[in-house]
């Protein structure tokens, strides 16, 4: 369980203005609903996907593949829906022990690290990629509550790339008081920012776990599919979360055997967007039918 840090508490209810985006303190959101399908993956293939110094969580022989999306519906830069496409990991010289790094995330310091992170408009991708480093970009998307499911779809130049679908818990009673840690590459570094969530959240696990992820036919996250993506053993529901994300953000120089020949994405990315608003056209894509497995 986390609270928020004093510094954040002391500095409530004062402004910041950073890359031209003015934010009220704290950088938080409310009144928003989020959708989470976690599914086990082959943990040799998900190493491929990490840099030096992350590593796949391992709950007993499977990393992890987390899928996340939040509508956010009140935040300091407007609505948006953020898709987060990550995998389980910890952060170290070596690899953590199975399981123990989803008990002791503090030590471990657990955390999933994002492989892409769409987001609705232009001004999250100014803030979260210039600001926390987070791999933000344009994308179509949307964010749909039925009676029994959940769902969301996001499209890149009018084709699928993923497309999550849970079913919706019966309730929502489990109050969920955390911090969850994001590790991300920007600038040739390794960027780490954290989110406290507080919300009340419906959970199925392991058989009772129902969810749906399809990889489309748009070349971006192709590579997913060497994953070996198994049936999720955990899906979760949280109708509106509160979350404030933290101002304090850490960084590492990635380091690689050789020189990267090829210079990273930097400052060039986001120094000349905007503080659009504005959402692209929503994803039409057509999803494949429901073969019974991850696609």
């Amino acid at each position: 369980m986390f609270g928020l840090p004093k510094r954040i508490k002391n500095y409530s209810n004062r402004f910041s203005l950073v890359d031209g985006i003015p934010f009220k303190l704290p950088v938080s959101a409310v009144n928003s609903p989020a959708l989470m399908a976690v599914f086990p993956i082959n943990a040799k293939k998900a190493k491929d996907f990490l840099p030096a110094g992350i590593h796949p969580l391992v709950l007993w022989k499977s990393a992890l593949l987390i899928v996340t999306v939040i509508d956010y519906r009140e935040t300091p830069i407007g609505k948006y829906v953020e898709y987060s496409i990550a995998i389980g990991c910890t952060h170290g010289e070596k690899p953590a022990p199975r399981l123990l790094p989803a008990i002791f995330m503090n030590w471990f310091k657990t955390g999933q690290y994002v492989v892409d992170l769409p987001v609705s408009s232009e001004v999250s991708v100014k803030g979260g990629k210039g600001i926390w480093g987070m791999p933000k970009h344009q994308g179509s998307l949307n964010f749909l509550i039925t009676d029994d499911k959940v769902s969301s779809q996001y499209d890149l130049d009018g084709k699928l790339v993923t497309y999550v679908e849970i079913d919706k818990p019966a309730s929502a009673w489990l109050p969920i008081k955390t911090k969850a840690s994001n590790y991300c590459s920007f600038r040739g570094m390794l960027m780490k920012s954290d989110i406290f969530l507080n919300a009340k959240a419906g959970m199925n696990l392991f058989s009772k776990a129902k969810a749906r992820f399809v990889i489309g036919d748009h070349p971006r996250l192709q590579a997913l599919k060497e994953l070996n993506i198994g049936k999720a053993i955990a899906t979760v529901f949280l109708p509106s979360i509160g979350g404030v994300l933290d101002d304090h953000i850490e960084s590492w120089f990635l380091d690689f055997e050789q020189l990267p020949k090829v210079a990273p994405e930097g400052f060039e990315s986001v120094i000349d967007l905007t503080l659009s608003e504005a959402w692209l056209p929503p994803p039409t894509a057509p999803i494949p039918p429901d073969s019974g497995d991850n696609q």
